[in-house]
């Protein structure tokens, strides 16, 4: 049985081949001695910039595992890898109808999972191929015309394909495993695997979703693009179809639902078909871009190495008077800040970067979290409502051409004007005032969130940053009930699914909850 060592540390820019090495000289170990050992786990110890450290986690197998036990067992940062019993795919058959609408994480891994059971369905998408995709919101960030139906937020990989493509969740799931070959199968970068803080990159991560599709439809699936979900069809609490395009009606059995934080038509149209729906947190903010050297020197120390991989951050803060949080979200090391707009007139910002992550710049979302009480209704689509106004209120602040309001900020954190606004956000900055584009406590809390951040990272308050408005797609601002079968509660045979249903947050948890409900699905077809 392999055995994990812990905690072994090498000097950043040190070959990993002296990992072996250390490996050896540890237990008093000859090369015979150890059939075999590879990395599983890699990150950096950055908490001494004196002294900065890459931590390892170890897998290997002793030649003789019972001697090597009896003699090193009780060592500390040992430990006997526990058995992984492999997922169990039996092979199904069905005549059921089944579509998923939505060809981002969750919908993508639904339908993977399902082919491994031998199933197929028809996927669905409402955008375009990711090349077309590409072209579409290439062509709007360089001042073109917004495509409602192709954009940041739809097309084939959904919102994830324009973003960090990072693979981080607080999930403990034996399904990680599972995801992470798979997109190291479809042509992710093989130290997905290990890595401490695993990421994709968008320019990589547009190649894994095509590679997805192809496999997919080898296994008989149909992915049909440019097919925007309009209705259901339904006998008593039963789906019995679909209808596409406004015009378009096909019978279906199962549903999987995986439509995208984004999809306000969507969930206009099953409040309309009394789907029971509530409303759900989420944040809004603004995005913070620094440059990423200064981002790197504050993290790791003046005496940056060059083979250390740029520097993020994580940081929150909590009022404890109102109650309020402030945290950064969504960071992308060495990226730029897009335009993610869906809908005509309005301003959403997001984050993005290459898997090189070599921009010059560090960006992150700084937001705070919203709630029912602030949407002013008890209406599920109140937080949709409250997002459009926020976005409208920045669009007219940026001059209505979809160039993002925007600030220094030294000038933010002061009320008065000072510095200048500079960003890699296309289609380009307006300097503005952007206290007046958010509500008084959002932007109070942000205030306080800065300076508190100031004091856990010195330097993050600087002239140097700019602050661009808004951020307020960070989460689906609706949740679609489910039972403990993954079905509607009100609706049987309607599966919802990842981020746009309200039980994910990020490609990996959109991902493990795809994997969920076919799952589920599978289990009703067992069963018969």
């Amino acid at each position: 049985m392999p055995l994990l060592l812990r905690n072994i540390a090498l000097a950043p820019g040190e070959s990993e081949e002296h990992l072996k090495e250390l490996l050896l000289r540890r237990f008093a170990l000859v090369d015979e001695d150890i059939l075999w050992w590879r990395v599983v786990r890699k990150g950096i110890d950055a908490r001494k910039k004196s002294q900065l450290k890459v931590i390892y986690t170890v897998e290997f197998a002793p030649a003789d595992e019972c001697s090597f036990l009896a003699k090193h067992g009780d060592q500390p940062d040992l430990a006997v890898v526990a058995a992984e019993i492999a997922p169990s795919f039996p092979a199904l058959r069905s005549d059921k109808k089944i579509y998923i609408v939505g060809a981002g994480p969750a919908g993508l891994f639904a339908a993977i999972r399902l082919a491994d059971y031998g199933l197929t369905a028809t996927i669905l998408e409402r955008g375009k191929p990711v090349d077309e995709r590409l072209r579409d919101v290439q062509a709007f960030w360089s001042g073109g015309r917004l495509d409602p139906e192709s954009n940041v937020q739809f097309g084939e990989g959904g919102a994830g394909t324009f973003s960090d493509g990072k693979l981080t969740t607080r999930l403990r799931d034996p399904n990680i495993t599972y995801i992470l070959e798979k997109l190291a199968q479809f042509g992710a970068p093989a130290e997905i695997r290990y890595l401490a803080k695993p990421h994709i990159g968008t320019d990589q991560l547009r190649g894994v979703v095509a590679a997805i599709r192809h496999h997919l439809e080898q296994k008989g699936f149909a992915v049909c693009f440019n097919q925007r979900l309009s209705d259901l069809a339904c006998s008593g609490d039963r789906l019995t179809g679909l209808v596409v395009n406004d015009r378009d009606e096909r019978p279906c059995d199962l549903l999987v639902l995986a439509p995208g934080h984004s999809a306000r038509d969507t969930y206009a149209m099953l409040l309309r078909r009394q789907v029971q729906m509530v409303q759900k947190p989420f944040a809004v903010g603004l995005r913070v871009e620094h440059p990423q050297q200064l981002i790197s020197q504050i993290q790791f120390g003046t005496n940056i190495h060059p083979q250390l991989p740029p520097a993020d951050y994580a940081l929150t803060y909590n009022n404890p008077t109102t109650h309020r949080s402030a945290y950064s979200f969504c960071m992308c090391p060495g990226g730029v800040v897009v335009a993610a707009a869906s809908e005509e007139g309005g301003v959403v910002t997001n984050g993005m970067s290459n898997h090189l992550r070599n921009s010059p710049y560090a960006n992150s979302a700084l937001v705070v979290g919203v709630s029912g009480d602030d949407f002013g209704g008890s209406h599920p689509l109140a937080g949709i409502e409250f997002q459009r106004r926020l976005e409208s209120t920045a669009y007219l602040a940026g001059g209505s051409d979809y160039r993002a309001p925007a600030q220094n900020l030294l000038a933010f954190l002061s009320g008065k004007e000072g510095g200048m606004a500079n960003s890699t956000y296309r289609p380009g900055v307006r300097e503005a005032e952007l206290a007046s584009i958010l509500p008084a406590y959002v932007v109070d809390t942000l205030r306080e969130g800065i300076r508190s951040f100031e004091r856990r990272m010195r330097g993050f308050i600087t002239a140097e940053a700019t602050l661009i408005g808004t951020e307020t797609r960070t989460s689906a601002p609706v949740r679609i009930l489910r039972g403990s079968d993954l079905q509607s509660v009100s609706l049987t045979g309607l599966y919802p699914v990842g981020e746009g249903a309200g039980y994910a947050g990020g490609i990996m948890s959109a991902a493990l909850d795809g994997v969920r409900v076919a799952d589920a699905i599978a289990l009703t077809m067992c069963d018969k």
